[in-house]
């Protein structure tokens, strides 16, 4: 589930305590730049240690960020709060998907997973529009009650993933390689990057699927965010926003639970020409139009297509001994996007205004999007992209 309540105010938040819009882009380059550094780490930890301790140590480092983004006053603490906020994130990122597919994988029943995916994509969603509706609400009251609330909130989720029951494949890996843990854990991590760039070497195309999706991710994920601080200078409230956001993750959950029949309708390839289409359109409209809530609402379209199919064609090409690995190695990409792009958005926007930024973040989706199409196209007719 998905119930951050402060998901969609967090931005306008540190904005009122005084934050520029410098400092917020440099606070998320942090955040991305801890996740690029420990994302096959802590992908290696699920792998190795079990993606369910992964989930419950991811549960614990996003409570304590919380905590301190809400009472931290200086940008130091603040700095704390995003480095704890990425190492959760990092935490739970691969392990939640591997866990999945490697349950369905033991059970036989692997190609329901983009079925199931789609319904956990549809719950997710629903939480989202939840959560924005409620965190909008509460942050025109009082940010306390949303910070405190999405602080319960993953001290509940932590208490549900005790119960989590990982696949047995998992305790045999364990048990072949503790041997080489107990002698050396760097020795291990180290082992499971090199076998997951040898699989990454026999299957490019898991490559280019990370790529592909991340670049698209970060760049919706951008606009997500500085839309927050331009919708408020627009004079929008907090509770309006909330409610901007739940129609967006509406439209999401409702292309999210119908992915599979829309993949089975226009085919993989058909999902990677559409969803960058779709993506230049929201970026252009929302940087050249006074329409820019409407359309952002129409992009959950994208965000409900992507994110399921994405995430089975993935574990389709993946092993599952190194699926966890490899995912974070997916997040790692995402990272790598989000610290180039995210600081220089929130840099144009001091400089010279939001509207620019975005339009610059069109520019560069556009220069990033068509070598993508051009690709896809060229390799119409091959098995491999």
């Amino acid at each position: 589930m998905n119930l951050s309540f402060t998901h969609g105010i967090w931005m306008i938040y540190l904005a009122s305590r005084g934050f520029s819009l410098i400092q917020l882009g440099a606070l998320e380059a942090i955040f991305h730049i801890t996740s690029f550094l420990m994302e096959v780490p802590t992908g290696s930890v699920a792998d190795i240690w079990g993606r369910k301790t992964s989930r419950l140590a991811g549960r614990v480092c996003y409570a304590l960020s919380l905590v301190l983004m809400y009472w931290g006053p200086t940008f130091w603490l603040q700095i704390l709060a995003f480095v704890l906020s990425a190492l959760g994130y990092n935490l739970e990122s691969g392990a939640g998907d591997a866990l999945l597919y490697d349950s369905l994988l033991l059970d036989a029943d692997e190609s329901r997973y983009l079925s199931v995916k789609g319904r956990d994509e549809l719950l997710y969603n629903i939480a989202s529009i939840i959560a924005f509706l409620i965190g909008g609400y509460l942050a025109s009251v009082d940010y306390l009650l949303a910070f405190g609330l999405t602080i319960l909130s993953g001290l509940v989720g932590f208490v549900i993933a005790l119960f989590f029951k990982e696949p047995v494949i998992h305790e045999e890996i364990r048990k072949e390689e503790r041997p080489n843990l107990a002698k050396s854990i760097a020795q291990s991590l180290k082992n499971q990057m090199v076998d997951s760039m040898k699989v990454f070497a026999a299957t490019p195309r898991i490559a280019f699927l990370i790529i592909f999706s991340e670049s698209l991710f970060a760049f919706m994920i951008c606009l997500f965010f500085y839309l927050q601080n331009h919708w408020t200078n627009l004079g929008y409230t907090t509770d309006v926003i909330g409610i901007i956001f739940s129609l967006h993750a509406l439209v999401a959950a409702l292309f999210s639970v119908n992915a599979h029949r829309i993949e089975r309708a226009i085919g993989q390839k058909g999902i990677l020409i559409v969803c960058p289409i779709l993506l230049l359109f929201t970026l252009w409209t929302v940087a050249l139009t006074p329409y820019s809530a409407l359309f952002y609402i129409l992009n959950g379209s994208l965000e409900g297509l992507l994110a399921p199919t994405i995430s089975t064609y993935l574990n389709r090409l993946i092993p599952s001994r190194f699926r966890a690995t490899i995912l974070s190695f997916q997040s790692m990409a995402y990272s790598l996007f989000m610290i180039m792009i995210f600081p220089l958005v929130g840099l144009m926007g001091s400089l010279y205004s939001l509207p620019f930024a975005f339009s610059l973040m069109a520019s560069l989706a556009t220069i990033l999007v068509v070598p993508y199409l051009v690709l896809i196209t060229r390799n119409k007719n091959r098995r491999k992209l």
